[in-house]
């Protein structure tokens, strides 16, 4: 049995470009991509703070060092430069695999600079 799990995730990227007239997909700066794990045209979903939309696209390399978080064609009515959004990609594990798996969290001030990466998420108390 295969149990999709969370791969890699960029918490709290800020968007710098909406371009609808584009063909698609999302460009993220290549050293967040690297520090994710997440490869160019691998499937992605991403979740908008700002709007609560969520949605699937691709992603593509931008310049590394850039910080460019750049939502295309379609999706680009789904975000806004400025939006807050959570951007994830997922992978699907054997049972066997999941005792030693742990995704890559990279997590990003609000200029798309890493402030840290962990492979759990923090519990917060209620």
């Amino acid at each position: 049995m295969y149990l999709t799990v969370l791969k890699a995730k960029l918490h709290r990227a800020r968007v710098t470009h909406a371009e609808r007239e584009y063909e698609g997909s999302c460009a993220i700066d290549g050293r967040l991509l690297e520090a994710a794990g997440i490869r160019e045209y691998e499937q992605i979903q991403i979740y908008n703070l700002a709007n609560g939309e969520r949605f699937t696209t691709y992603a593509i390399r931008a310049e590394a060092g850039s910080r460019v978080v750049s939502v295309n064609g379609a999706a680009a009515h789904k975000a806004e430069p400025g939006d807050r959004v959570i951007i994830c990609s997922y992978a699907g594990v054997c049972k066997e695999e999941l005792a030693g798996f742990a995704p890559t969290l990279v997590y990003l001030d609000e200029n798309n600079r890493i402030t840290r990466v962990g492979h759990t998420i923090p519990v917060q108390a209620a």
